[in-house]
């Protein structure tokens, strides 16, 4: 991924191609890098774009990248699934008797009695159900896909929450994901689900370990570093 040194402050930007887009935008979130979207130009013209913009940049990343609070949820806050962060809409619905969320193919809708935003407190089980019902829909069927490719089986998988870990193989070789494993990319949750396949021959991480998740998931070290950037802490 492209760097730019700019004073002390290295930024790191992501291309995104975008033909319907007639000049470029940058946008900025926090523990991801800066996306530039536009009409597509080589990497040369994208740094002299973000050199454009660095001061920009550099001022909004460390606003981003504060320490986070326990700030509510609003219409425009984002919420995670499958890598991206998807705009969320806060309704007010007053005949509701608790919060309710639902998820189309673009955004977040939160419907709530009290008002226009929810506490993060009050979204965390919301979101929780929302990437549980995610995950036996979704990741358990991606589970059997692996099984079929690598020829490793799992005596089964399963959704359990976690303390502090993604997922796990149990003594019995039962695979256990976190249901925030939604929150990742798909193809970090590859990873994860290869990972833990692995595991069901090599229990501990030795170089047969690796070796043998290398040998099913040749580009694995690029999942790794993803997964091992991403923060295990507040659900939003």
């Amino acid at each position: 991924m492209p760097l730019l040194q700019y004073g002390q402050y290295a930024i790191e930007w992501l291309f995104q191609p975008d033909t319907k887009l007639k000049r470029h935008y940058v946008t900025v979130e926090r523990g991801r890098p800066v996306l530039l979207r536009g009409p597509v130009v080589d990497e040369v013209e994208q740094e002299v774009l973000v050199r454009r913009r660095a001061r920009w940049i550099r001022e909004k990343l460390v606003l981003v990248n504060q320490p986070e609070t326990n700030v509510a949820i609003v219409t425009g806050s984002r919420l995670r699934y499958c890598g991206r962060g998807y705009f969320t809409e806060v309704r007010h619905t007053s005949d509701l008797d608790k919060p309710r969320l639902t998820f189309t193919a673009s955004r977040f809708i939160i419907e709530t009695p009290e008002g226009l935003s929810i506490q993060p407190d009050t979204l965390a089980p919301l979101m929780e159900r929302f990437y549980r019902e995610r995950a036996h829909e979704k990741l358990l069927v991606r589970v059997r896909h692996w099984e079929r490719q690598t020829g490793l089986q799992a005596h089964g998988a399963r959704v359990r929450l976690f303390q502090s870990r993604w997922a796990s193989c149990d003594a019995h070789n039962v695979l256990e994901f976190h249901p925030r494993v939604m929150e990742l990319p798909t193809s970090v949750q590859d990873y994860v689900i290869v990972h833990e396949l692995c595991h069901t021959v090599e229990k501990s991480h030795t170089k047969a370990f690796w070796a043998l998740v290398a040998r099913n998931m040749p580009d694995w070290q690029r999942q790794h570093a993803a997964i091992e950037r991403a923060v295990f802490g507040d659900a939003i």
